[in-house]
């Protein structure tokens, strides 16, 4: 698997990630950012340590482990990734809340377009920034974009320490029910 370098690093500051997404999925997950290392590869939650595709295996989303380089096989089974801001940083927190809540704005046309089921939003703080929402709690929220249903997730960045493995392999399952009863 490629590694970037810290040259490629630096230049994929200027560099987009586009979406993952088709019309009708099950879910539609939304990270809040892409970092630099996944926009250096090109690939979604690409950064070593970041949880985010174990969570997805140890949920049930998946079959098995998938790395990021193979992220284009979550459509076959329904599953799509987005981003709240498309601005590329080093962490999200260089993120201004007014880039959080013009994403938020982009992201429900996006989810009308396409209506995934349940969006799931990865990132509890750019979730209640970017949706005027402070107390926001995991799980399933009453907010709806159109028919699309909201699911809150914690960050599965291993920069996040807040939420172990067996964590977000829980949340994750407890989304991947909900989704199956929506089926």
């Amino acid at each position: 698997m490629w590694k970037p370098n810290a040259v490629e690093l630096a230049a994929a500051e200027s560099r987009r990630l586009p979406d993952l997404i088709a019309p009708g999925l099950r879910v539609l997950f939304c990270g809040i950012n892409p970092g630099l290392y996944s926009a250096a590869t090109g690939h979604h939650f690409a950064r070593p340590g970041n949880r985010f595709w174990p969570a997805l295996f140890a949920s049930g989303f998946t079959t098995r482990l998938l790395s990021p380089f193979e992220e284009r096989e979550l459509l076959a089974v329904g599953l799509g990734i987005t981003n709240l801001a498309a601005r590329t940083t080093a962490t999200a927190d260089m993120l201004r809340p007014s880039e959080l809540a013009s994403g938020a704005k982009i992201l429900a046309r996006k989810v009308q377009r396409y209506a995934p089921a349940v969006l799931a939003m990865v990132g509890f703080t750019a979730y209640r920034v970017a949706f005027d929402e402070p107390k926001a709690q995991g799980g399933l929220q009453q907010r709806t974009l159109g028919v699309t249903r909201v699911w809150l997730l914690p960050n599965p960045s291993g920069l996040n320490a807040h939420h172990r493995p067996a964590d977000l392999a829980r949340l994750f399952g407890d989304l991947r029910e909900f989704a199956t009863t929506l089926s």
